[in-house]
């Protein structure tokens, strides 16, 4: 444990600052990129609706269980300290571990990958293969390929690491700024879509022949849930949100349900302008829709808007999820020098250049798809874990102080394992590489856990 006279993290996050994490971390790269994914898998608007609203009810019973355990236990590593607390420092280690190498750090450069995919918009010579590594790591087990493109996402993530690095304020304050401009921009899509005289109601009922069925319904889960990720990250900056107890259960409920409209509304409008062929047609829906509608005038715009967005997500995945690792090192069970915090900006410094330069090097593992699935199957794992913890601290932990208690408690938080545990078999089914790669990472942890556990235990 660190020593009480060393600098610590301070509450420089308000009420705004804890919404625009959720909101500005959830909307990110997903809404403008998965609906192709999604059509592909379950042939229909009608069927992309259902999916959209199976996640978002998903979504919303995780951040009902979640908001009991962030106003109980307000501490920075948000799940890490549950999975401590509920099942002892083994979970919480696999947690932290598997957030700082697959996780967290394949969400953010799989946020990385599509801000390039939209400037490519503008610069296609970002697409072009510039080399390989001759690693049996590629698609279908190949060599990977390197894109110019990855390396200027690569570029990005160092740059928000360095922002983040000079104090939670200037990332909260970042964060604020352009998660309004985004939800202002994505309202704009919204509002272009649905008044368009380009659009006809008719495109709600087209459709494309697919597989379909019981897992074609999964795969399009998995896609909705990648969009729909980064809820939790403003629990793990608990230890800096002024009045947490209110804030955080209102940050967490308040911005899924933002969320989860903006979503819908979105796919109104894309369906309206575009039938299902032309979005299963399209890498870039949103500015296919807006191209459609305005010329290229207009997709160049959503480009930009897209790219706002993502820059936003990635700035709080940073922000959020270098304090992982450092509460994994603050308890002894992680490099020592990642719990160091700076003494003038009092943040996690050597966690947040830890997370941003794994994080950058993952940019290189693969495609758009391929980094989200292996994000989104790591992290229902520990999803799963984190919503049963409620579960055990209710009865081995009664006396703890709950300020928030889970609507519809035992029944949200048990529903929402069964589909994480549903949804993870259905994942390493459909998608094994991306399964084994994150199941490979996590297991690696082991043997640095029991090292690091007898360190703890000397002391």
């Amino acid at each position: 444990m660190p020593d009480i006279q060393t600098p610590g993290l301070r509450r420089d996050l308000g009420l705004w600052g804890a919404v625009a994490i959720v909101v500005g971390t959830v909307i990110g790269s997903g809404i403008f990129l998965v609906p192709k994914a999604m059509i592909l898998n379950v042939g229909s608007p009608g069927m992309v609706f259902a999916v959209w609203i199976f996640g978002g009810i998903l979504t919303m019973f995780g951040a009902l269980t979640y908001a009991e355990l962030a106003a109980s236990l307000p501490e920075a590593g948000g799940e890490y300290v549950y999975l401590r607390e509920a099942y002892g420092p083994f979970f919480g280690f696999l947690y932290g571990w598997t957030q700082t190498w697959v996780a967290k750090s394949a969400s953010i450069a799989t946020l990385a990958t599509a801000f390039f995919y939209y400037l490519a918009n503008f610069l296609p010579q970002l697409e072009k293969v510039v080399g390989t590594i001759p690693i049996p790591l590629g698609e279908n087990w190949g060599p990977l390929e390197i894109r110019s493109g990855q390396l200027l996402a690569m570029a990005v993530i160092l740059f928000l690491a360095v922002v983040n690095y000079f104090g939670v304020k200037l990332g909260g304050g970042v964060q604020i700024v352009v998660t309004i401009v985004k939800v202002v921009l994505i309202f704009a899509i919204i509002v272009i879509g649905l008044s368009s005289g380009q659009g006809s109601t008719a495109n709600y009922t087209t459709s494309i022949p697919v597989a379909g069925g019981f897992s074609g319904f999964f795969a399009a889960l998995v896609a909705a849930l990648w969009a729909y990720d980064g809820w939790n990250n403003v629990n793990m900056v608990s230890s800096e949100i002024r009045n947490p107890q209110r804030n955080l259960p209102l940050a967490l409920i308040g911005g899924v349900s933002l969320v989860v409209v903006i979503y819908l509304l979105t796919n109104l409008a894309y369906f309206y302008v575009l039938s299902g062929s032309e979005v299963a047609a399209s890498d870039r829906v949103a500015a296919a829709m807006m191209r459609k509608v305005m010329g290229q005038g207009g997709a160049n715009a959503i480009s930009i808007a897209a790219m706002i967005s993502i820059f936003a997500a990635l700035n709080g995945s940073i922000l959020s999820g270098a304090r992982v690792p450092y509460a994994l090192a603050r308890d002894g069970y992680f490099f020592k020098p990642v719990a160091r915090v700076h003494p003038e900006f009092h943040t996690p410094g050597v966690a947040v250049a830890l997370l941003s330069l794994w994080s950058a090097l993952l940019v290189l593992s693969g495609r758009y798809e391929q980094l989200y699935t292996m994000a989104i199957f790591s992290s229902w794992i520990l999803y799963a874990m984190a919503a049963a913890s409620v579960l055990v601290l209710r009865r081995t932990q009664p006396a703890l102080h709950r300020p928030y208690r889970t609507l519809g408690y035992p029944v949200v938080p048990i529903l929402f394992v069964l589909v994480a545990i549903t949804l993870l078999v259905q994942t390493m089914r459909t998608y094994p590489r991306e399964s084994i790669l994150g199941l490979v990472f996590i297991l690696a942890g082991l043997p640095f856990y029991f090292h690091w556990k007898r360190r703890v235990l000397v002391k």
